[in-house]
């Protein structure tokens, strides 16, 4: 099954996450099919950027979103 998720990338208690497409069976930070934006927590107010047109032909064919980027995907 594929999922629409956030891999982290940023530093010790500096976080730092892309949105990505991946095989729900990897790892968080492992292997990713695409990536489709990123989020940034740590800025005031939090930055998100979202390719919209990417992230809707992946729910179309199928990729479900975790609870989380599905949030962060209404906000965006």
């Amino acid at each position: 099954m594929v999922k629409i998720r956030l891999k982290r990338v940023g530093a010790k208690k500096a976080p730092f996450y892309h949105i990505v497409v991946a095989d729900s069976r990897s790892p968080r930070d492992g292997k990713i099919i695409e990536q489709l934006g990123t989020y940034d927590p740590m800025t005031n107010p939090a930055t998100i950027v979202v390719n919209k047109e990417k992230v809707e032909k992946w729910i179309k064919n199928g990729a479900k979103p975790t609870d989380t980027v599905k949030a962060l995907i209404e906000k965006a």
